[in-house]
């Protein structure tokens, strides 16, 4: 009963929170569940899905990061994500109107980028806030056809990982922590490291089209955006969605060298940092290599990292020539930076 430590809720606590105080309808095709990225309404001719996410790690950029975060849940739907809402919480004392141009700058900058349209929320400086704030809210829409959820992975699984693991957590670290990190590196480390928000992008948008585009219908069975807690969080999620279980390769799991320095650095565990920017995929084992090479062919990197397995083999991670329970992380380790 003591206080609740930084980062996501207990999952069996959030889960009995969303039993005994959520509430469906028929034209509900996919409810607030641990797991899933994005609730989905039937609307008809299309669905309409929704997803809210807030930034709270990082204050760089704040706004390119609340736009691509919700909008890659929209995508590992299968949806197109169109219309963007934000609220925007300010600190008193410490706001100025270049600070509030800035996070509406980026919010247009990023909602360009992908073809959204900016169309509304709420912005207001508040007291009890040491930085800026961004709750983001995306809408988008998918066909019944193309409907994709984290709970749809079967056993016998591939499951395929876009790009490498632990972007956002590089991008972030090496944003929030120049000062320190300038009198060990270079600059033209740090720059590749801050890069990383956009190459390879915190964005999942093109990965999720191509391989929702590509293959027949219902051949991807699931989708992930791994974020709060790192990949290791975002495949127990997806398996946990999916009841199933799952064999993770560790040996193949692609980690950019950037992201090993910064992670050592910190003594922070590469599977449990913040992930956007890496898309999970379990599909029919026939369609991997399409959906690997034609990844390849638009200058995206991809690995397969593993299977889903029957739920009773549980979740394992086989690294180093050993095997070992998946790891779990109650929260993200890069919580650990901004503890006080």
């Amino acid at each position: 009963m003591g206080k609740l430590p930084l980062g996501k809720l207990d999952p069996d606590f959030l889960a009995r929170l969303l039993n005994q105080y959520t509430r469906t309808d028929e034209r509900i095709l996919v409810g607030a569940s641990i797991g899933e990225d994005a609730t989905v309404i039937d609307f008809g001719a299309t669905c309409l899905v929704a997803k809210t996410d807030p930034i709270t790690f990082a204050t760089d950029e704040i706004g390119w990061y609340a736009v691509h975060v919700n909008a890659n849940d929209i995508a590992v739907s299968g949806g197109v994500p169109r219309w963007f809402l934000s609220t925007i919480l300010l600190p008193e004392a410490q706001t100025d109107e270049s600070m509030v141009e800035n996070i509406f700058r980026q919010l247009s900058e990023a909602c360009a980028q992908l073809g959204i349209s900016l169309c509304g929320g709420h912005t207001e400086v508040t007291y009890g806030l040491d930085r800026p704030l961004v709750i983001g809210q995306m809408l988008g829409e998918v066909t019944k056809e193309n409907l994709v959820r984290s709970s749809g992975g079967r056993p016998g699984d591939d499951l395929l990982l876009s790009k490498g693991i632990a972007i956002e957590a590089t991008a972030i670290i090496a944003r929030e922590k120049e000062a320190e990190l300038s009198a060990r590196h270079s600059e033209g480390f740090l720059a590749r490291c801050r890069n990383m928000l956009h190459e390879p992008g915190i964005s999942v948008l093109r990965e999720a089209r191509l391989a929702v585009e590509a293959l027949p219908h219902h051949e991807i069975h699931a989708m992930h955006d791994p974020t709060e807690g790192g990949l290791a969080t975002g495949v127990w999620e997806l398996a946990t969605a999916s009841k199933t279980g799952v064999w993770l390769d560790g040996d193949a799991l692609p980690i950019l060298p950037e992201t090993q320095v910064l992670c050592a650095a910190y003594s922070l565990d590469p599977l449990g940092v913040i992930a956007s920017g890496s898309l999970l995929v379990a599909l029919n084992p026939a369609y991997s290599s399409q959906v690997l090479s034609l990844w390849r062919a638009e200058g995206i990197d991809g690995a397969m990292i593993g299977k889903l397995t029957e739920a009773s083999e549980g979740m394992t991670l086989s690294q180093y020539g050993q095997t070992r329970e998946l790891p779990r992380f109650r929260r993200d380790e890069i919580a650990r930076l901004f503890e006080t």
